[in-house]
């Protein structure tokens, strides 16, 4: 009997093979099939229906094609997406695809599983499904509100703002939160406030220190020197006694196994993974990488798209097992630790699987980071540490807080004492936001006791701004504000950053730019529902009422867009006549003095110009004073170059860009030659084009001169060495920070790789 197992990533197809039989075949969708066209909404709304237009997406006709030849010879098909809404519609597409060469629709079955392993499937197998249309559904509504925000807020950014500027329902929110805390920390007038700190002297030996709390009885709240300085005065006058000492022990519960968005904070947290990176590196652990059999890859970790925090029972009793075998006792609690979501999160949950975890808890990270990857491993080492923490005893701490009274001034310290380490044995503290510290007090301590004021050290202080979103506390306050969903977090974030919306400093911080600034007010004051926080959320949970089909999809997309279109007419202006949006400056032109810069966008980005332009043609680049205003600042001017154009024989210089310098001729706009670093063979796809070195956002890449009909392209360095196996004219070179270089075959069906060690100083 023949079987055809479809799933979306052809990753999965070398893990699943080795366990499935031989009658098995096993063959992937490559993601998406189909989509919205790209050139239309594609959307059509009747008072009767709301029509979806759906198109296959470029280059996959071979692969519908393939799989539908392969399943009209099989006597069962099992459609196997991922288990997300994402998956079902997969699954619905391809689903419509073979129908049209199957005659028996009884053969074919929808399966899901949320691990990679040969119980997973076969239990899969034997609780056949049907594709889920109520999912399917909520996926549409996902899709055509997006493509609805997007496709028609867009072009109205263009005629208002810029050209090339996008809308999206949930990447603006996000781009809100941003923005409003921008305005938060710009709009902050810092505090002056003091702290007053005591080291007292028990006995000849012991000495500690204490911070001042309260005076006669009301919280210590000083505000400027001169307050500190006659607290001071009073405090070298006092006799200070420990008034009383309370001890009682502290439990440190174990933190949760992690679901999607506590995995991405966790990783750019401990490890500095961006969002898109931590998804990405999960999803190779997921599929499987292989260990000590190179041809036999094995998959490490359950789906890492869900918001659960479900454990499976047979995870349990494998991880009680091995916490039993490799721990003493009382690390164990007498029953598994479970977990849950709060109320108001559980109902937005979109799917019922399972928390991230390692599939097999005895594949430690001692016995396999060898094999893997070097992120790979260091991932797989913070979900495994994790998930065998999440089901070990609490912690627990000795507290001693000592009390110190000296008339009317009052001073409490804390000392904490690590008694037993419970889960922390597996995944320490000082991994997690909140670090724990030990604060040692002096044994002996009796109340009553006399103490001797030995130093006082008052400090002074300024109360913070709130802090600039980094990718961690974004996708915090995603998951807690209910935007968006797990899934979507890294997508999101990368948009944000690929667009002139925002830029990240050196501390991976957001900051948004002008233009960021400026699109952000205008959708906030015209489109205020879309671009509301809680209408956001609210629509998530509509979605997740359509997959559970407590919702029709027609009904949520009807009411959406009757408010939708109303404001969008407005936003347009009458007749579609829109005004471009100034942005005025406290700035004179310095040439012309007649007017005030105002902010431009360009391709280059942002920068000042003189509104009175063409008569007055100046501009200048420009960056925001600590006391939030514009000013200009000089940029370097282009540098010229021995060297003589090849076109009209001007001479060369350098010019600084959007994305960095790069060679051009002096004669532009009339020359507009820009020197390429080329590559020393022709394109192997097109055969026709030159290999050039570009520049991007992401930094350089080695990209075909006939782009874009030729899409060619490699990321990273590249040694123009033959391949030894296929013979493909160069190798990618990577280089690792002790100087290791890697030489990768670019064809990944050919899997040449050498390591050359770094020279021996």
């Amino acid at each position: 009997m023949k079987k055809l197992l479809i799933v979306e990533s052809p990753s999965k197809i070398k893990t699943i093979s080795k366990f499935m039989g031989k009658d098995f075949k096993i063959m992937s969708t490559v993601g998406h099939i189909k989509d919205l066209p790209s050139k239309k909404i594609g959307v059509t709304m009747t008072p009767k229906a709301i029509d979806i237009e759906y198109v296959v997406i470029e280059d996959k006709e071979k692969v519908i094609a393939e799989i539908c030849k392969e399943a009209s010879k099989s006597d069962e098909i099992y459609l196997a997406s991922d288990p997300d809404r994402e998956g079902e519609i997969i699954a619905w597409h391809i689903e419509q695809e073979i129908n049209k060469v199957v005659k028996n629709k009884n053969k074919i079955h929808r399966i899901t599983f949320n691990e990679i392993t040969k119980p997973a499937i076969e239990a899969a197998l034997e609780n056949l499904e049907e594709v889920d249309l109520k999912k399917v559904a909520a996926q549409q509504a996902r899709r055509i509100l997006d493509r609805w925000v997007g496709y028609e807020v867009s072009p109205v950014l263009w005629k208002k703002v810029a050209r090339g500027l996008s809308a999206g329902r949930v990447q603006s929110v996000v781009l809100r939160l941003i923005c409003d805390r921008e305005e938060a920390i710009r709009a902050f007038k810092p505090e002056e406030y003091w702290t007053i700190e005591g080291l007292f002297k028990h006995d000849s030996k012991s000495e500690f220190l204490a911070p001042l709390t309260h005076i006669d009885g009301e919280k210590a709240e000083i505000k400027n020197q001169q307050q500190a300085d006659d607290i001071v005065k009073g405090l070298k006058k006092a006799s200070f006694a420990i008034e009383s000492i309370t001890d009682k022990t502290r439990t440190k519960n174990p933190t949760a196994p992690f679901m999607t968005s506590t995995l991405q904070q966790a990783a750019f947290n401990q490890l500095g993974f961006s969002s898109k990176k931590t998804m990405q590196v999960a999803q190779k652990l997921y599929e499987g990488l292989p260990l000590q059999d190179e041809s036999t890859p094995i998959a490490l970790i359950t789906y890492m798209r869900t918001d659960s925090l479900k454990i499976s029972d047979t995870a349990l009793k494998q991880t009680r097992d091995f916490i039993t075998k490799n721990f003493d006792k009382e690390y164990l609690p007498e029953k598994a630790n479970v977990y849950s979501r709060s109320k108001a999160a559980a109902a937005t949950a979109q799917e019922a699987h399972e928390a991230i975890r390692p599939i097999d808890v005895n594949l430690t990270p001692e016995k396999i980071s060898r094999y893997l990857p070097k992120d790979a491993a260091k991932l797989y080492e913070l979900i495994w540490k994790r998930f065998v923490a999440c089901q070990m005893k609490p912690a627990l701490f000795a507290q001693r807080q000592v009390t110190i009274q000296g008339g009317i001034y009052t001073f409490k310290v804390t000392g904490s004492t690590l008694i037993f380490d419970g889960f922390l044995k597996v995944y320490s503290a000082a991994e997690e936001e909140e670090k724990e510290k030990e604060t040692k007090l002096p044994a002996g301590l009796e109340a009553k006791d006399k103490l001797d004021l030995n130093k006082l050290d008052p400090k002074q202080h300024f109360t913070q701004p709130p802090p600039k979103y980094t990718e961690a506390s974004l996708v915090k306050e995603m998951d807690k504000e209910g935007i968006g969903r797990p899934s979507t977090y890294s997508t999101i974030l990368s948009t944000i950053q690929a667009r002139a919306y925002t830029t990240v400093d050196q501390k991976k911080r957001f900051t948004p730019t002008e233009l960021g600034m400026l699109v952000t007010k205008l959708l906030t004051e015209n489109l205020p529902k879309i671009m509301d926080i809680k209408f956001t959320a609210h629509l998530e949970e509509d979605l997740d009422k359509i997959a559970e089909g407590e919702l029709k999809r027609d009904k949520l997309l009807r009411e959406f867009y009757e408010d939708f279109e109303k404001d969008l007419v407005k936003f347009a202006g009458k007749g579609g006549k829109t005004k471009r949006v100034v942005e005025q400056t406290e700035v004179l032109c310095p040439n012309c003095k007649q007017a005030n810069l105002i902010v431009r966008f360009g391709k280059t980005g942002e920068f000042l110009g003189c509104p009175r332009y063409p008569e007055c043609k100046f501009t200048c680049n420009f960056h925001r004073t600590e006391d939030n205003k514009l000013e200009c600042v000089e940029i370097e001017p282009p540098k010229e170059l021995n060297e003589k154009c090849p076109n009209c024989g001007k001479p060369l210089r350098q010019v600084m860009g959007r994305y960095g310098p790069f060679i051009a001729c002096s004669g532009y706009p009339e020359c507009k030659y820009i020197h390429q670093v080329k590559a020393g063979f022709k394109c192997p796809l097109c055969k026709t084009g030159d290999i050039a070195q570009r520049t991007w956002r992401g930094g350089k890449f080695w990209g075909c001169t006939n782009y874009p009909k030729c899409k060619f392209a490699v990321f990273g360095e590249i040694e123009e060495t033959p391949c030894p196996q296929c013979k493909l004219p160069f190798l990618v070179k990577k280089t690792k920070k002790d100087g290791t270089v890697t030489l990768v075959c670019h064809d990944k069906t050919c899997g040449y790789k050498k390591e050359i060690a770094p020279a021996s100083k």
